[in-house]
């Protein structure tokens, strides 16, 4: 008598990349996934970098998983609509969340929120790291994250600093660099990183530390300078460019892109969609289309992942805390 399902060597990398025990019928469910159109929500509207990253993702799943990947943009209150549908989302793996630090920064920005981070989602994968970069404008005369600080603490309070709204993620980067450094600046806070740089060029504010997606065009034109980037170290994107850590020890803000899946689905089902972002992962035309956005390929297990949200969870946690940042 034939088995029901034979042991692949795709099944095998699926229990390797997971280390956790999947039995035979599990295995045997998730072969006939996806059978249908599988929803990727995305948090912020088409255009920007969640949703341009959300398309390259969805692209590589739907050629691997042999069916239609559709990109539901749910824009709205820094992502937290969108967290919200797929928490309430069947667990079948036909619901899947694209999201990255908002996620873990708005259960402590906003008063009522309508699902727990950490235990309302299965983490699938993390898809790619997107430093963000420190620009100055043309009335901000520092040429270095140094001069920035020797001119604050030179002029406490009178540098006004822009982000892309209040408890952003740019936001609470410069809180956390303003602690960090020991300097004083005023936040004004905008709707969107748009109208945030047409401001810093027009010299109303000094500086901003935003995606350095919208932000690089500017700087190698040479209308705005880039004095830093947020990662831990240089950026392949920018190699020219320092990291704030080399002046600012031990200062790493990273906006992480990455795959949640409701909370309960199959461990297969998520395997199965880890895998195949591996495999994309790894493939030299997503790295060149990667590159050109300034993000950095990530990759790694559920495990990796669900370790990244957890201790940002906690970190942004303090830096709202100790900004008093609230958005309602």
């Amino acid at each position: 008598m034939k088995p029901a399902f034979k042991l692949s060597w795709q099944c095998a990398a699926i229990l390797t990349v997971l280390g956790t025990v999947i039995t035979p019928q599990a295995i045997a469910a998730s072969a006939d996934y996806p059978n249908r159109p599988v929803r990727l929500i995305v948090g912020f509207p088409p255009g920007g970098a969640a949703d341009i990253l959300a398309r390259a993702a969805g692209q590589q799943l739907a050629e691997r998983l042999g069916q239609q990947i559709v990109i539901d943009n749910r824009g709205g209150a820094g992502g937290l609509i969108a967290t919200e549908t797929t928490a309430r989302a069947n667990a079948d793996g036909y619901t899947l969340l694209f999201s990255s630090i908002p996620h873990v920064i708005n259960p402590h920005l906003y008063k009522k929120v309508a699902y727990d981070a950490l235990k309302d989602f299965s983490p699938v994968v993390q898809f790619v790291a997107v430093p963000l970069m420190m620009a100055a404008g043309p009335s901000l005369p520092a040429q270095s994250v140094k001069e920035l600080i020797d001119y604050a603490k030179a002029n406490p309070g009178k540098l006004n600093y822009g982000s892309a709204g209040s408890g952003s993620s740019s936001h609470l980067a410069v809180e956390l660099f303003k602690s960090m450094a020991g300097i004083r600046m005023e936040h004004i806070p905008y709707k969107g990183t748009g109208p945030l740089i047409t401001d810093i060029l027009g010299g109303q504010i000094g500086v901003t530390i935003a995606s350095a997606v919208p932000l690089a065009p500017q700087v190698r034109s040479g209308k705005l300078r880039g004095l830093a980037v947020t990662g831990s170290k240089r950026s392949p994107a920018f190699p020219t460019i320092p990291a704030i850590a080399e002046t600012v020890k031990g200062y790493e803000v990273v906006n992480w892109f990455g795959v949640f899946a409701p909370a309960g689905v199959p461990k297969a089902l998520t395997a199965r969609i880890n895998s195949a972002l591996n495999e994309a992962l790894r493939t030299p035309e997503l790295l060149k289309t990667l590159q050109a956005q300034g993000a950095e390929a990530v990759g790694g297990t559920p495990e990796d992942f669900d370790r990244v949200v957890r201790a940002d969870f906690v970190k942004w946690g303090r830096v709202v805390k100790e900004s008093g940042a609230r958005v309602d």
